[in-house]
């Protein structure tokens, strides 16, 4: 029996040295003495109780004491708990240390949490970034339109990447300045001749108010002439004016017309009315006659008179109730 228990406690301590190793990453403190950083084996095991990987911590750790930056674990743990970016934080806080900026761990940490990418905003600050703007169309005094694309050459302003307006808002900003002092242009040709009169109108407004970036110089990289939007507006309004008065003549046309047809309906309506009524006289005399109220030879009378009166007009004319073709068609006596 004795040679049963000789063998089996070798054979769990070798399992005690597997998970022992497999759960405390020897390796890794041995690599953080190796490189003259001190780190305990209890840190890298309540790395692990935390759930924290240690890789994630250790190296960037070493690297930070290597590059002359002055932290701890616990900062970075930490920092790497709230969800930031411990590798990138610490590789911005020794491009600052070697670039002379002053720039804490506290406020690294902030700006990676923001969101921002502190590592390119440092290198930003050594190395400014140009921002190319889209093609601007803006519009001189004199109707013509003018298309200018500028570069803008920033720096990251390290003290207002938190809360600071992006790039987006740089190049809203510079087109607008863009616009209004081609628009306050008297001609085209003025910009055309003195194109860095922009530069300096928009340099002074200070564009980079509440943004993450600094200003350091607009240059203007190409004007182009576009189209005669004056010539095109008077253009397009001619033709609505011309448009509208057609549409008030046409109005007055119908209304004339309306006017006309109503007035020959009342004409018509009229005629009817003295056609009833003519056809009322023979009527009215053969009631005369019946009751005695005329005699036949004031009747008779009454019939020379009519014929006389219609020779008479013959004579002189054409009788007004004929047809005047029909008075032309007489031969002449």
């Amino acid at each position: 029996m004795s040679w049963v228990f000789a063998g089996i406690i070798p054979f769990l301590l070798l399992i005690f040295l597997i998970i022992l190793f497999s759960f405390v990453p020897v390796g890794l403190w041995i690599s953080a003495i190796a490189a003259g950083v001190k780190v305990t084996l209890m840190s890298l095991i309540g790395m692990r109780l935390r759930r924290v990987t240690p890789n994630r911590i250790v190296l960037p750790f070493i690297k930070a004491q290597k590059g002359g930056v002055e932290t701890s674990i616990d900062k970075l743990e930490a920092h790497f708990l709230a969800g930031g970016n411990v590798d990138n934080v610490v590789d911005a806080l020794i491009a600052a240390n070697r670039a002379d900026i002053p720039l804490p761990f506290e406020r690294a940490a902030a700006i990676d949490l923001a969101g921002r990418n502190v590592l390119e905003a440092v290198q930003m600050s050594v190395n400014p970034k140009v921002i190319e703007t889209p093609l601007i169309s803006a519009v001189a005094k004199n109707g013509i339109e003018l298309k200018v694309k500028a570069r803008v050459t920033v720096r990251a302003n390290i003290d207002r990447l938190v809360g600071g307006a992006g790039e987006a808002t740089i190049i809203a900003r510079v087109g607008e300045g863009i616009v209004t002092t081609v628009g306050s242009s008297g001609s085209h040709e003025a910009v055309l001749e003195n194109p860095d009169r922009i530069s300096k109108v928009v340099l002074d407004k200070g564009l980079d108010s509440g943004t993450a970036f600094e200003i350091l110089s607009i240059d203007i990289a190409d004007v182009d002439v576009g189209r005669n939007i004056g010539a095109r507006l008077q253009m397009d309004q001619a033709e609505a004016d011309k448009n509208i008065a057609q549409a008030k003549a046409a109005e007055r046309r119908f209304a004339a017309q309306a006017r006309e047809q109503e007035m020959r309906a009342q004409t018509q309506e009229m005629r009817a009315q003295v056609v009833q009524a003519e056809a009322e006289v023979p009527r009215a005399i053969a009631d005369a006659l019946r009751e005695g109220n005329l005699g036949v030879m004031d009747f008779y009378g009454m019939q020379n008179i009519m014929a006389d009166t219609g020779m008479r007009e013959s004579i002189g004319g054409r009788r007004p109730d004929r047809d005047p073709k029909a008075s032309e068609d007489e031969p002449k006596r």
